[in-house]
């Protein structure tokens, strides 16, 4: 049975390091792609909305639609008056990058002891792409600026934003009657492509409204309880998302649900994001650390519905 030595052992940790801290502790342009590549798969969020490469700490989407009708009764050869001429209606959405750090701090001991050796770089990268994405999506839904909570006030995250069709649930689970009366509350503009639409809501606001619909004796029914297939109501999946809040309310035993199309939750991120090391020899630790700049808004917040007061 072969084994290692000490030195063996402890040379294998420093090729691990040397490693980390190779090109000066700083990603390389590539590795820093395949490191938000693998952010963006860990989050369920940023996989259905549009994330955006910003060019700059604030950077504007602009918007363009025709808000009214623009067809006119025509005749050959005679232009349409002045009246009869549309424009259409302009707005932009800013998006502004805030800066959010992460250190995270592993002794000799701990990088001697592990397993992982040669792919411990890659074993980082993963887990630090997976804890960084869940804070982001965590943010991303429940930030508010008005909050307690220091890393959610630093900006206003989607539930937040959606202020425009709110929906009263008055303590009642979610059910096929809300979901109606939220599709209703939207203008009908916005409801031309619902198939690309979603509910999206907490996983336990799923499983209920799953369990009460799997407890008719259909097939439906059985399949509901089977596998996870998405709940559709008029042609709309129910997306369960890890991080939507399940402890709202007076009894903090309430969520919430939004309504909207996905690609219209714009996340944008200023420069690619840094992930720089150093090894610290009097302490004999690694420090990692992780910063980056992003911002969420919706781009078209007129189109997204959302009820309130759901309970669980």
């Amino acid at each position: 049975m072969s084994y290692m030595t000490n030195r063996t052992i402890l040379e294998k940790a420093d090729l691990a390091l040397a490693d980390l801290t190779a090109g000066g502790g700083i990603l390389k342009p590539a590795q820093a792609q395949k490191f938000m590549r693998l952010l963006i798969k860990e989050s369920v969020l940023m996989k259905l909305a549009t994330v955006v490469p910003m060019a700059s700490p604030k950077q504007q989407i602009s918007k363009i639609k025709f808000g009214t009708r623009i067809l006119r009764p025509g005749a050959e050869g005679t232009a349409l008056g002045v009246g009869d001429r549309v424009k259409p209606d302009l707005s932009q959405v800013e998006l502004d990058a805030k800066l959010f750090k992460a250190e995270v701090r592993m002794s000799d001991e701990t990088l001697e002891d592990s397993i992982e050796r040669g792919e411990l770089r890659q074993t980082i990268m993963e887990m630090m792409a997976d804890a960084i994405a869940r804070d982001m999506e965590e943010v991303a839904i429940n930030g508010d600026t008005a909050s307690a909570d220091a890393f959610l006030a630093t900006l206003d995250g989607i539930l937040k934003q959606a202020v425009g069709n709110v929906v009263d649930a008055a303590g009642n689970p979610l059910s096929k009657d809300l979901l109606r009366d939220m599709l209703k509350t939207l203008p009908s503009e916005y409801l031309r492509d619902k198939k690309a639409m979603r509910f999206l809501t907490s996983v336990d606001a799923d499983l209920g409204y799953r369990n009460t619909l799997a407890e008719r004796s259909t097939a439906a029914g059985d399949r509901l309880l089977e596998d996870d297939t998405p709940v559709l109501y008029s042609g709309v999946p129910v997306q369960p998302v890890p991080l939507f809040p399940e402890n709202l309310g007076a009894g903090a035993d309430q969520t919430a649900v939004v309504l909207c199309h996905p690609k219209h939750i714009h996340v944008g991120i200023w420069r690619q994001i840094r992930l720089e090391s150093a090894r610290d020899i009097s302490e004999g630790t690694l420090k990692i650390v992780a910063t980056l700049r992003f911002d969420v808004k919706f781009a078209e917040e007129p189109g997204v519905a959302k009820a309130i007061n759901v309970q669980l």
